[in-house]
């Protein structure tokens, strides 16, 4: 018997970080796959692994078209929303713009372009939409307001996808990481809210440090791509991956801690305790 044809899989924001070491271990167990980013010149080195590289903003209308028309009528067995940034600084402090681009990327484009892959994904061998999330939608932190309501939301949306779509025989995952070693902080301190009249701004060093918080003892991307390929692959696999660094203390504490006593615990760590305006 011919063995079966590789499974195809689509990353979103594979430039680095975690979406880049999923497309490596997909293409290590395999797969088929087609890492895509905003800028086609950021994914040379997948492509040199003999990766299929695409150039897609998940925030485009047109560019999700564009994706959509050169796949044609090919199926598509694994989406995996991974393409997402965060957004820092005291909630009060951020402005509409910023919070909205925050949601158009962490929430509204996973659904954009789910919906629009749904055919191919039908078309697929049991297919299976993954959305990246973060134990940052779990149990939030100061200074995280922004980042952390998109990645809630973004595990509301992949609940309600989950129990939706196992009627269209389509399985659904959400991956929640911990710290996982990547340019996530780096990134995040291009996108902190601070104007210069924040009550804030004496607390400045601490919210970039915050930016940087997720790669502390991080783990390393590539370990984290074991295992969440892994999960992924295995139809059999439970809706929820957690894994990396600090992915079940977190959530843990929050779980069970007295919500004042968490409070009391997160503000030590992020310097408030200690700051009246």
């Amino acid at each position: 018997m011919a063995d079966a044809a590789p499974r195809t899989v689509l990353v979103t924001g594979c430039s680095s970080g975690i979406g880049a070491a999923l497309a490596r271990e997909f293409h290590a167990r395999g797969c088929a796959v087609i890492a895509t980013a905003r800028r086609l010149e950021s994914l040379e080195p997948l492509r040199a692994l003999g990766l299929r590289t695409l150039a897609l903003d998940v925030c485009d209308a047109a560019s999700i078209a564009a994706l959509v028309a050169t796949l044609g009528d090919a199926p598509l067995d694994l989406l995996v929303n991974n393409a997402g940034y965060g957004q820092f600084g005291a909630i009060t402090d951020q402005d509409l713009a910023a919070l909205r681009a925050q949601f158009d990327t962490n929430v509204f484009a996973p659904v954009v372009l789910t919906n629009a892959l749904l055919p191919a994904l039908r078309r697929g061998r049991d297919p299976c939409v993954a959305h990246v999330g973060s134990i940052s939608g779990l149990v939030t932190t100061p200074f995280s307001g922004a980042y952390a309501a998109s990645k809630a939301a973004l595990h509301a949306v992949a609940d309600a996808m989950r129990m939706e779509l196992a009627s269209l025989g389509v399985r659904v995952v959400t991956v929640q990481p911990g710290g996982i070693a990547s340019n996530f902080g780096t990134a995040g301190g291009d996108h902190i809210g601070l104007p210069d009249a924040s009550p804030f701004q004496p607390l400045a060093a601490l919210i970039r440090r915050r930016a940087q918080f997720s790669q502390v003892d991080a783990t390393p991307a590539d370990a984290f791509a074991r295992t969440a390929v892994t999960h992924l692959l295995d139809p059999a696999a439970g809706p929820i991956c957690r894994t990396g660094s600090k992915s079940f203390v977190l959530p843990a504490l929050g779980r069970w801690l007295p919500t004042r006593t968490l409070d009391r615990m997160l503000r030590r760590r992020f310097g408030l305790d200690r700051f009246k305006a």
